[in-house]
């Protein structure tokens, strides 16, 4: 009780009302806070921006998705199983080509509005109008339009048979938004109210943003009109806490119930303490660093082995990461089905490495600006380490800090003007072709350095229309092979995913953009 008492007094106190006094009643104690770096600088899924995909997780939601399974008692995805989510059934045309799903009855924005195809019309329309990260889910799934079937049905009309086209609805980008309401804060300039989206959200999901407070704290409250049970916690305050250790201090004090993704040596010290609960999972993004191939001296592939085999990944991986995550060996993640590890060959070889830079021409090795970001905890020590351990061939990499957002601008498509950074990318879709199409397809919206290979987008691009399993794992074991030869990134490491949360606090499922849902989460 004293707990909740603490953390329902902080909320009240972020939310200027009249101090508690009295008991707390079970009603008012559905309160979940929540220390995170930031306040989200923006609500549109489709415009990504540092803390949007924290916040639209828990207001969209797709037609299907994933189901559930357990292991060790937790609960997590099941890829294997797709099934029907704000839609309830589907069928499939002979070709492949048409998909058309029938919407659930009943299903309500926090504005009354009911769900019909005109909004997921509308949804898609915008994501293929913004150009973005929605479009480039549809590009991936081979689809090219949307249309209204009648009221409660809507068809996806797809180019080409695509294998990752279930898996990619259950993303929340397209997201599915409310569009009447959505439509009434539209302008001429601004036909998909996209200004309004910047501080607004209006979804069919569990929840929903009620106050914005920039650099301060934002609220959301369960959406009155969801289809499902309603959430356990009715209000989730999400406050900006900058300092990693000021957020480990409020969870240990029990004034908040949840921190947004702790730093390694956090997670370490909050394990052995009793009035924390810690819990981890694979992770799916890499910790790696990436080549530009257009920029000299990363055009030459001996280079880029090069840095590959100055790198001591087991060092980096005990002394960034202290101990917790795997080297990393593919592309593909190992808990991505088709994951193959056999085309590794980067083990730590330093004279190896030498040679080679001899053999391209720098014997003397080179200088060159090492980027990096605030975007991720362990960017910054990854940086410097390996910069430490490029040195011992010769390489001087300099390492040198750029905002967050910076670093997404200059790695989006069109830019792609960054030679050597470190960064942590991976799927979102837990299957091998979108893996690859993401990160290394020459239109990979996640490739972020221009790399370019046309062996590899055909494998790509043939086993997204391959339905047949087997051939699809053929061909992106392939793939694997190509991209391990041409050797784009410093491959190092994929990182547990840990999450810090009162003790009294259950039911968190990973999910693959490592962000909890909050519907899932329930006090004890």
């Amino acid at each position: 009780m004293e707990r909740r008492f603490r953390s329902l007094a902080l909320a009240t106190a972020l939310l200027g009302a009249t101090a508690l006094t009295g008991p707390v009643t079970p009603a008012m104690a559905e309160t979940l806070v929540i220390a995170a770096p930031a306040t989200p600088e923006g609500f549109d899924g489709d415009a990504l921006r540092p803390g949007t995909q924290n916040a639209v997780t828990q207001v969209y939601e797709g037609l299907v998705r994933y189901g559930r399974t357990e292991k060790d008692g937790r609960p997590y995805l099941d890829p294997a199983v797709i099934e029907p989510h704000l839609a309830e059934s589907w069928t499939v045309s002979d070709d492949g080509l048409t998909w058309t799903f029938k919407l659930k009855k009943g299903i309500k924005s926090p504005y009354g509005n009911e769900l019909t195809a005109d909004d997921v019309v509308w949804s898609w329309n915008k994501s293929f109008d913004q150009k973005r990260t929605g479009n480039f889910i549809a590009k991936v799934s081979n689809v090219e339009s949307v249309s209204k079937v009648s009221d409660d049905e809507v068809a996806f009309h797809l180019s080409a048979p695509s294998s990752i086209f279930l898996s990619a609805l259950t993303l929340y980008v397209p997201g599915i938004y409310d569009s009447t309401e959505v439509k009434k804060h539209a302008t001429t300039d601004d036909p998909w109210a996209l200004e309004w989206l910047a501080t607004n959200t209006a979804g069919f999901g569990p929840y929903q943003l009620s106050q914005l407070r920039p650099d301060e704290m934002a609220v959301f409250t369960a959406n009155p009109n969801y289809f499902r049970d309603p959430p356990y916690f009715d209000r989730v305050i999400y406050r900006e806490v900058p300092s990693a250790a000021s957020r480990a201090t409020l969870l240990l004090s029990g004034q908040v119930q949840w921190i947004d993704r702790p730093a390694v040596q956090q997670v370490i010290d909050l394990q052995s303490d009793s009035r924390v609960k810690v819990e981890g999972s694979p992770g799916r993004a890499m910790m790696s660093a990436r080549m530009n191939p257009k920029y000299a001296p990363f055009d030459n592939p001996k280079v880029r082995e090069a840095v590959n085999y100055a790198i001591d990944r087991e060092e980096l991986i005990a002394s960034v990461l202290r101990g917790t995550g795997d080297v990393a060996k593919s592309v593909v993640p190992p808990i991505v089905d088709g994951y193959d590890p056999s085309f590794f060959k980067f083990s730590y070889d330093p004279e190896k490495a030498k040679a080679l830079l001899a053999e391209a021409g720098y014997p003397d090795g080179f200088e060159v600006e090492l980027l990096y970001s605030d975007l991720w905890w362990w960017l910054e020590p990854y940086a410097i380490q390996l910069a430490g351990q490029l040195a011992d061939v010769g390489i001087t990499a300099k390492p040198t800090r750029i905002t967050g957002s910076d670093m997404r601008s200059r790695g989006a498509p069109g830019v792609q003007d960054m030679p050597f950074f470190v960064f942590e990318d991976g799927p979102i879709v837990l299957d091998p072709v979108y893996t690859f199409y993401l990160l290394a397809h020459s239109q990979g919206v996640a490739n972020r350095m221009g790399y370019s290979n046309p062996e590899l987008d055909a494998l790509i691009d043939e086993a997204r229309q391959t339905l047949d399993r087997d051939k699809r794992m053929e061909l992106m074991k392939e793939a694997q092979k190509v991209w391990m030869e041409d050797a784009p990134w410093v491959v190092t490491a994929y990182p547990g995913i840990f999450e810090a949360m009162a003790p009294n606090i259950s039911g968190w499922t990973p999910y693959p953009d490592d962000h909890e849902r909050w519907y899932d989460l329930r006090a004890n």
